[in-house]
């Protein structure tokens, strides 16, 4: 039975990725709320080998947003950045539960009328070479025992949405069998 007027069926169909930010801050109790649905959010065994940086300051926001050459610059001028690490000591799929949480993160925050957008690090080149990853690692002085996954830029999304036309649904990648 379909149902047209889910809740969460809409939160997919109006999300988009959110580049460009008012100046407006996120206020401390939105954040709370930001943070409760990352820590709710589902692990594999329940072991939760995630931890969760959020970045407000904007000189750290703008040395982030260069840590890779191409696809973070936007994060400059994000009024928050939350950036997604895990533990493969206390996990083998820290990835996935990283990965869950973060789309739990975007869900969230467009829930709560804030555009986001993923910038992918875990496997990434910083400019000099070294990886996207130990940059990150340095500038937010992490333990080398967590990996950065990636950084999602958080903040109002700046001028009236265009909506994009909704994707073509491609249902012959679906298999249903009874």
């Amino acid at each position: 039975m379909k149902r047209k007027n889910n809740p969460l069926m809409a939160l997919l169909r109006e999300r988009q990725s959110i580049r460009s930010y008012t100046d407006k801050p996120v206020d401390p109790g939105t954040i709370d709320l930001l943070k409760e649905a990352l820590l709710l959010s589902p692990s594999s065994r329940g072991i939760r080998p995630w931890r969760f940086v959020f970045v407000d300051d904007r000189d750290l926001l703008g040395e982030l947003s260069r840590v890779k050459p191409h696809g973070g610059a936007f994060l400059a001028k994000a009024p928050l950045g939350v950036v997604v690490c895990g533990s493969s000591d206390e996990s083998d799929v820290w990835i996935e539960d990283c990965s869950i949480a973060s789309t739990i993160l975007h869900l969230t925050a467009h829930s709560l009328g804030l555009g986001s957008c993923w910038i992918q690090i875990r496997q990434r080149k910083h400019e000099s070479g070294v990886s996207a990853e130990s940059v990150v690692r340095d500038l937010l002085d992490l333990p080398e025992s967590l990996h950065v996954l990636a950084i999602i830029a958080v903040g109002y999304p700046a001028g009236p949405l265009e909506r994009a036309k909704p994707p073509e649904m491609e249902f012959g990648k679906i298999v249903h069998t009874r």
